[in-house]
């Protein structure tokens, strides 16, 4: 019987997508052309452009490329031990918002809690921690629409008792050089590290927001061009994107609040291809949004979710939250880790380490 419903649920899957690009071929040229398709034993209105085929071509196929090359480490990191040598249980992490790997193999995982900065060998041995003076307690929170400023942003922060210990965390990298980059969103500061962990450079002011050239609004990524200059989306305050030079001199920025190609809701994560082609998410508008160098706008993939992580993985493949995809922005693999995925980073063996909001940091290995 489960053969049955199995070999159903495949026919019904592959009809659908017989319907989509074969229905959909002739419409791709027509950049808005409706049709109606039989969608979950429901008849609904789909506009068939190409970041639509895109994404629900995902959808469709999600049963059957989700977790089919990678399965989890179920007990990653090691539990830590007692004084007296014995298990002591996971890790007591607070949100867990970004992982990063050094080049030396060890995994940076950052959460917004006491040791803010944690590091572990490949197999999950803890090797030290620090920062706990370095991030601010500022908490990033929703404005609700009817208290928005007409073209303002739809966050801000609170801070003080309402805040939360180290709760400015948002994203650790490592650049091609090896130095560890941190964004402290609610400190509107990034800070630049080596790999000691000894601090190197600092952009923005800490505690202090503005619009110029050398302040942040609630930053939330750091990316790296491939000469070494800096991109900086800031993010969830001024909704653009800032370049600097390798020394930290402001170069350029580009972006501002909306809907349109080039604009954002809200910048959430950046990377950089071996092309120096920037690709950001822009998470409240549910797309991805790809420029070159200056900023110039070159395409989006639409309709991909709020994504809230990107990694790019040295073979030119782009992790989008738990999905990794081409260049082209087609689905590759589906990681068996959930949709809500914050932060996201991948090693030279191809292992994946996902972080969770809700306190967990997964790893994952190809079968």
């Amino acid at each position: 019987m489960l053969k049955v419903i199995y070999l159903s649920h495949i026919v019904w899957c592959l009809l659908n997508i017989w319907t989509i690009f074969v229905l959909g071929v002739n419409t791709l040229g027509a950049k808005n052309h409706s049709i109606w398709v039989n969608s979950e034993l429901k008849e609904i209105p789909i506009v068939w452009t190409e970041s639509r085929l895109r994404t629900l071509g995902a959808e469709l196929l999600e049963p059957f490329v989700k977790g089919l090359d990678y399965e989890e480490v179920t007990e990653w990191p090691i539990q830590p031990t007692s004084v007296v040598g014995t298990p002591a249980g996971p890790w007591n992490f607070g949100q867990v918002v970004a992982v990063a790997v050094k080049r030396d193999g060890h995994i940076l995982v950052l959460h917004r809690g006491g040791h803010p900065i944690m590091e572990f060998d490949r197999v999950g041995t803890f090797q030290n921690s620090w920062g706990s003076d370095l991030i601010s307690e500022g908490k990033v929170v929703r404005i609700k629409s009817s208290d928005r400023v007409m073209g303002g942003s739809g966050y801000s922060a609170v801070y003080g008792p309402a805040g939360c210990y180290s709760c400015g965390a948002h994203s650790v990298r490592v650049d091609p050089e090896g130095n560890i980059w941190i964004v402290d969103a609610g400190g509107h500061v990034v800070y630049k590290m080596n790999e000691q962990g000894n601090m190197i450079m600092q952009l923005g002011t800490r505690g202090v927001s503005g619009k110029s050239t050398d302040h942040f609004n609630l930053p939330t990524d750091v990316g790296f061009a491939s000469n070494g200059d800096v991109y900086v989306s800031d993010g969830y305050g001024n909704s653009r994107v800032i370049k600097f030079s390798r020394e930290g001199k402001y170069l350029l920025h580009w972006g501002k609040r909306g809907t349109d190609r080039g604009e954002f809701g809200l910048p959430h994560n950046l990377v950089v291809d071996a092309q120096d082609r920037v690709y950001v998410t822009d998470r409240d508008n549910e797309r991805i949004e790809i420029f070159d160098s200056d900023g110039n706008f070159l395409d989006q993939w639409e309709g991909v979710g709020g994504v809230s992580a990107l990694f790019m993985t040295s073979d030119q493949h782009i992790w989008t939250g738990s999905v990794l995809r081409n260049l082209a922005g087609e689905v590759l693999e589906i990681l068996p880790a959930g949709r809500d995925v914050h932060g996201i980073a991948a090693n030279e063996p191809g292992d994946v380490f996902t972080a969770q909001l809700s306190g967990v940091v997964q790893k994952f290995i190809k079968r």
